[in-house]
């Protein structure tokens, strides 16, 4: 794969790491409860080592071969960007740490946060939406060894991303709560114009 092609791909998928949802959500949490946020990122990552998995075994290949499938799966992903950027508005603003991450050991820690990226759809939207958009099936690179590294540069993009918002939320929003309602605020606000752009551009084309 070329320089000019995984530079675009990082500059999309850091847009997308970068747009709160559920996996900031919970890496707050973690940051919040006082403890390491590490378990907490690691199982996020755990997550979305599954779907590499899967993208690797073809199957984003063949969603992107069926205009269809793809159209559902974008505007799904930007429908669910949109309500959670709502909900973000709407809500008292501050966030805490949950009952699950204070009192959980690092083992179910990690096991949630698999859960929580393993069920995001915003997981499916970039993976089977926008993985396909950079696999060139005529590059000297097996289909399968682009999609594996696609997939490794958004696992790092994710735990460098998210561990500086544990860490940050542990430092900056725990003692700054008129910080925190500000953060939630511009961050729902993103996820709502993101989610808007992407469901324009799918349904445009």
């Amino acid at each position: 794969m070329d320089t000019t092609t995984l530079a675009a791909f990082l500059a999309v998928d850091l847009l997308l790491v970068l747009t709160p949802g559920a996996d900031w959500a919970y890496a707050i949490s973690a940051g919040l409860g006082g403890r390491s946020v590490v378990p907490a990122v690691a199982g996020l990552i755990a997550g979305y080592a599954g779907y590499t998995l899967l993208a690797v075994a073809g199957l984003a290949v063949i969603v992107a071969s069926s205009p269809t499938a793809l159209t559902a799966l974008t505007v799904a992903g930007a429908g669910y960007l949109m309500w959670l950027g709502r909900g973000m508005l709407r809500g008292p603003g501050a966030p805490t740490a949950s009952e699950d991450v204070l009192a959980s050991s690092p083992g179910r820690i990690i096991l949630k946060g698999a859960g929580i990226s393993g069920l995001n759809p915003k997981a499916l939207l970039l993976y089977f939406s926008l993985f396909p958009q950079f696999i060139d099936t005529a590059d000297s690179w097996p289909v399968a060894a682009q999609t594996g590294l696609l997939g490794t540069l958004h696992m790092t993009a994710c735990a460098l991303v998210y561990l500086t918002v544990g860490v940050l939320a542990r430092t900056v929003l725990k003692t700054r709560p008129a910080a925190a309602r500000t953060v939630t605020r511009t961050s729902g606000a993103m996820m709502i114009v993101i989610g808007g752009f992407l469901l324009v551009e799918r349904l445009a084309g």
